[in-house]
């Protein structure tokens, strides 16, 4: 466990410093202010106009919802049952929180209800294990390296956005940059012992959602090149197979709740401000992890802010369009 603890991943963040060189020329026969050059008023006011177009511009620039996390220093991990790789308790100053990662999905370490027997089959077929007992190994095993990472105090950056959950107060989704420096969902994923899926957002110092899973994503197909973690149990002449039963199976769910009891969106019927997230699923291309994003994503003041939305692009929203509506507040 210790080699697999010790994987280092690190990234840094660079940027180009721009500079703003305005000039100009002073007007012919402009008033003179005794010690102040003819051009100082115009310069004065064309530095303002500058200062305020390149504020906007980088305000505009920064992802949706990049605004509101905030950061909690010095964080401790506590000791807790419900602990496992991916959501755990911790205190935060004066807080205690029970977070849960963004972007990284861990495998269960336990299942004691049919809900949790039926997520330990799903993770298994991801992964291409035919035995989904395995799944329970790797699960302590990612909770044992995760106990091992947070041993000294982290980061956390968190905008307090639900992650549901049957702990007493809920869970937070959050980012966590433990004490070397590295964000604990992707080691997890380096180490084979998560898959780049779950909930996602803006990161830290304004990272774009689609940049993060990328490079999860990338992680993830080395992990698997590499058999670490989970993949080494992998049947790669299985795995195929498994992944279309899992898509066959979640297929038939959501038509089961989308039309179960007639609860199906009628056209202009789901109110993006206030429909919760069952009402927001039974509009077709809409699930659980999208419902969670648009409901963090509030207020929207037109449907067609829902592009902003990490997952929906031009084309999906316009399957979604008719079933969705923004009414005046």
């Amino acid at each position: 466990m210790s080699g697999t603890s010790e994987l280092c991943y690190r990234r840094r963040l660079s940027g180009r410093d721009r500079q703003a060189s305005p000039t100009h020329h002073a007007r012919k026969g402009a008033p003179t202010i005794p010690g102040r050059h003819p051009g100082d008023c115009g310069l004065i006011r064309h530095l303002k106009r500058a200062f305020v177009v390149i504020f906007f511009v980088i305000l505009g620039s920064r992802p949706a919802g990049a605004l509101d996390l905030e950061k909690f220093t010095n964080v401790r991990l506590l000791a807790n049952p419900s602990n496992d790789g991916d959501s755990f308790v911790v205190q935060a100053g004066t807080r205690q929180l029970h977070l849960r990662l963004y972007f990284a999905d861990c495998p269960e370490s336990v299942a004691t209800t049919d809900a949790d027997a039926k997520r330990v089959r799903e993770q298994a077929r991801y992964f291409g294990i035919t035995d989904a007992k395995k799944i329970f190994e790797f699960g302590h095993a990612a909770t044992a390296v995760t106990t091992n990472l947070l041993a000294q105090p982290f980061t956390v950056y968190t905008a307090f956005a639900s992650a549901m959950g049957r702990s007493p107060g809920g869970r937070v989704y959050a980012f966590v940059i433990t004490a070397d420096g590295r964000d604990l969902a992707h080691t997890l994923v380096e180490c084979g012992l998560a898959r780049a899926y779950g909930t996602k957002r803006a990161g830290p110092a304004g990272r774009r959602s689609e940049e993060i899973q990328k490079e999860l994503q990338t992680l993830e197909a080395k992990a698997l090149l590499e058999h670490r973690g989970c993949w080494a149990a992998t049947d790669p002449k299985e795995i195929d197979r498994l992944r279309a039963e899992q898509q066959a199976e979640d297929r038939v769910d959501k038509d089961l709740i989308k039309f179960s009891s007639g609860k199906h969106a009628a056209p202009g019927s789901v109110d993006l401000n206030t429909a919760t997230a069952s009402e927001l699923q039974s509009v077709s291309g809409i699930g659980p992890v999208l419902a969670t994003e648009i409901i963090n994503g509030r207020p929207y003041k037109k449907v067609d802010d829902l592009l902003r939305i990490s997952g929906i692009g031009t084309k999906l929203l316009e399957r979604i369009r008719p079933a969705l509506v923004v009414n005046p507040q």
